[in-house]
């Protein structure tokens, strides 16, 4: 029964992801999603309210953090990473597309450090342009179709700050071939993206999705180098 229900949750998210591009508005869908779950977490297919285990770990073993550094979490759903950061000593800005889903960070952490703000990746506040010391991107990329990839990864990249950290999360593919989603996974040209924006890898872990062994997912640290090779347009 579990299985099933999985199953039909995965069939809504692909249909409601299709129907909102297919009305040129490829992040709507988001919203949907949260309101229709009226407070159900389960209605939420990656709500693990934890925060994510992979970054819980880059977390723990670069320990300690210069206390009041900037941190931005992308996507930040239900608020679980965004947390884990402020107990941290970060400064975090957390936002998503969803109001809804703000919304329920606020109830869910009521007496929270955590700045939660309605705001689009893909229409970005300019005053946080290379802002943040350390951006957390997780699965947001992926979850966006391939038409507006490019202004997603140019944005992604436009947050950090100079000598600032990129941590990402994501799935992967093996081919440039478009393939059949949500989600998305990124190609090895899309990730090389990033580098071209002045994004320089530092470290590289390719892991399997848990109960999905053929999910190939990536957690890539980047640091920002050079600000001469990007400006924002």
């Amino acid at each position: 029964m579990l299985e099933q229900q999985k199953a039909s949750l995965q069939l809504h998210v692909k249909q409601l992801a299709n129907e909102a591009i297919q009305k040129s508005a490829p992040s709507a869908w988001f919203e949907v999603l949260y309101a229709e779950a009226h407070g159900d977490t389960t209605q939420i297919p990656w709500a693990k309210l934890t925060p994510h285990p992979y970054l819980q770990e880059w977390l723990t073993n670069h320990q300690p953090f210069p206390s009041g550094q900037k941190a931005l979490v992308i996507g930040c759903g239900l608020g679980d990473d965004a947390e884990a950061l402020a107990k941290l000593g970060f400064a975090v800005t957390a936002f998503d597309i969803s109001p809804t889903a703000i919304a329920w960070c606020g109830e869910r952490f009521p007496n929270s450090n955590v700045n939660y703000i309605v705001a689009d990746l893909l229409a970005i506040p300019p005053q946080w342009h290379f802002a943040f010391d350390f951006v957390f991107e997780c699965r947001n990329i992926q979850a966006l179709p391939l038409n507006v990839r490019p202004d997603v990864i140019t944005s992604v990249a436009s947050v950090v700050a100079p000598d600032g950290t990129l941590l990402l999360i994501n799935r992967v593919r093996e081919t440039e071939a478009e393939p059949s989603g949500p989600p998305w996974p990124l190609s090895e040209s899309e990730l090389k993206q990033l580098e071209n924006l002045g994004l320089q890898p530092i470290e590289k872990l390719v892991f399997l999705e848990s109960e999905q062994v053929d999910v190939k997912q990536v957690r890539i640290e980047y640091r920002r180098r050079n600000m001469q090779s990007y400006t924002v347009s």
